[in-house]
This record gives C-alpha cells, sequence and structure tokens, in this order.
C-alpha cells in the first residue's frame, strides 16, 4: 500500500500499475441523485367518513438551513386525488412533472376522456406510483422520496396509502412520513386507530386534528415552518390551499420566562 498522506489507502503505482478509473464509468454527466440536498420534512393524512385530510408545510430545507420557504409538497391529480410528497425536491418536481403528463394524457388522449377521469382514482394513482418507485429502486436508481396519495378508491371509500423510495407500500387510516411518524401519528391514532373509527369522525374534526398536527410539528421538528398547504379530497373534488398559517407569534409565551433574552430579573 501507499503510505503517503496524500494517497493513503491506494496501491503504489510504482508497484501495481496506475488504477484504471473507467470502472467507475464517470465520463456522463455528474449526477447528485443519490445524495438529496433540498429536501421536506413531514406529509400528514388521516381518513373521514367522506374523504381524507392531507397537509405538509411549506419549507424545503438546503442541509439544516431553512432555505426555501414557498415550497408546496401537495399536488392534486385529475381534482380527485392529491399526491404529497417527503425527500427530495428535485425528485418530486421530477415526479410532479411526470404525473402533469399522464394527467394530459389521461384527460385528452381518446374521446371517453371523461370516462377514463372517473376511473382513474386515488387507488389506481398509488398503484401506479408503487410501481414507478419500485421500478427505479430495481434500477439502483431511487426516487428519494416518501409519498402519501389522498383521495377515494374504486367504490367511492376514502383511500389513503404510502409508498418510499424502495416501493414499499402499504395503507392505513392515518398516515405520516418523516419526523410526522413520530410526532404525529401518535395524535391521529387516537382519533383513527382503525377504518372504523376514521369512518366516525366528521370532516370539521379532521380538519382539527390535522391542524394539531401541525402545530406539534412546528414546534418539534427543526425542519418544519408555519405555513403549510392543507387539502380535503371528497366525492365533490379537491379543496387545496397551499398558504394556511399557525397563528401568529407562537413564540410569545417565551416572554414571562424568567432569564429570556434582555430580561432583567
Amino acid at each position: 500500500m501507499d503510505h503517503r498522506p496524500q494517497a493513503w489507502g491506494r496501491p503504489r503505482d510504482d508497484v501495481y500499475g496506475a488504477y484504471d478509473p473507467s470502472y467507475f464509468h464517470n465520463s456522463g454527466p455528474k449526477t447528485a441523485t443519490q445524495s438529496p440536498i433540498v429536501t421536506g420534512t413531514s406529509v400528514i393524512a388521516i381518513k373521514f367518513k367522506d374523504g381524507v385530510v392531507i397537509a405538509a408545510d411549506n419549507l424545503a430545507s438546503y442541509g439544516s438551513l431553512a432555505r426555501f420557504t414557498d415550497v408546496k409538497r401537495l399536488r392534486p391529480f385529475l381534482n380527485a386525488s392529491v399526491v404529497g410528497f417527503g425527500g427530495d425536491v428535485s425528485d418530486m418536481q421530477y415526479l410532479d412533472r411526470h404525473l402533469k403528463e399522464l394527467a394530459i394524457d389521461v384527460a385528452y388522449i381518446t374521446p371517453e376522456a371523461s370516462e377514463q377521469t372517473k376511473d382513474f382514482t386515488a387507488a389506481n394513482l398509488f398503484t401506479y406510483l408503487q410501481k414507478v418507485m419500485y421500478h427505479r429502486r430495481n434500477h439502483f436508481d431511487p426516487l428519494w422520496n416518501q409519498i402519501l396519495v389522498a383521495g377515494l378508491d374504486n367504490d367511492d371509500a376514502p383511500f389513503l396509502a404510502s409508498v418510499d423510495l424502495r416501493g414499499t407500500s402499504f395503507t392505513s387510516p392515518s398516515l405520516a412520513t418523516g419526523f410526522g411518524a413520530a410526532l404525529a401519528q401518535p395524535i391521529m391514532r387516537k382519533y383513527a386507530a382503525t377504518e372504523e373509527d376514521a369512518a366516525k369522525l366528521t370532516r370539521e374534526q379532521a380538519v382539527d386534528v390535522v391542524k394539531e398536527c401541525m402545530k406539534v410539528l412546528f414546534y418539534r421538528d427543526a425542519r418544519s415552518l408555519d405555513r403549510y398547504s392543507i387539502a380535503v379530497v371528497t366525492k365533490e373534488g379537491v379543496e387545496l390551499k397551499e398558504d394556511e398559517q399557525l397563528e401568529r407569534q407562537s413564540w410569545a409565551f417565551a416572554e414571562r420566562i424568567k432569564g429570556y433574552g434582555t430580561q432583567t430579573v
């Protein structure tokens, strides 16, 4: 081995010959798809008796820096489903473009477009995305996202499912990605531990639960923001609000703590 500091761990060229770097096939364009830098945090969702409520904050962090504060991570599809993205933002943008092209194909490619649009439920969309994610994983080039799909299934019942970069997929009455799996899920499971519990929830109750979870995430997750997007998916379509705000002056209570800031005690 070559023990000179500038070449620690490499075989000596004068003994073994120069190393052939062509093995790495590094003649193509530089890529960084396996090292996510700009990422989004939690996406949370819960079923209720008529549909699904889903929410995600508008922050994209550059490493540990809260860099981009207006990144919308909920995407409606054909006014029948909502896709929520956690993880790498560039891969989210790739999937968003892909889904827009798919929506155009479904809506305009045949004379029976209106009927096809009705048939392309959240359950069908989720199956498609699961195949996409698993296909990329099998090519060792995964899309670094965890995705929630909210909407209705083929029987017009509330549908909520998750798929990650490995193609692992599952459904549940409530789901969360990132830190939300540890911080928001316990709250949501108090109201929707089973499908029967979720069927008893009203729309207003489900929205209140999700807003409470977003508040907890803002206080407890360092990579979250107090501005968020929230969507309600029912038979009537998607109602999406992309600039919701938690209560103002959330940290005002700190002024009453002795020793805070420049207070005199």
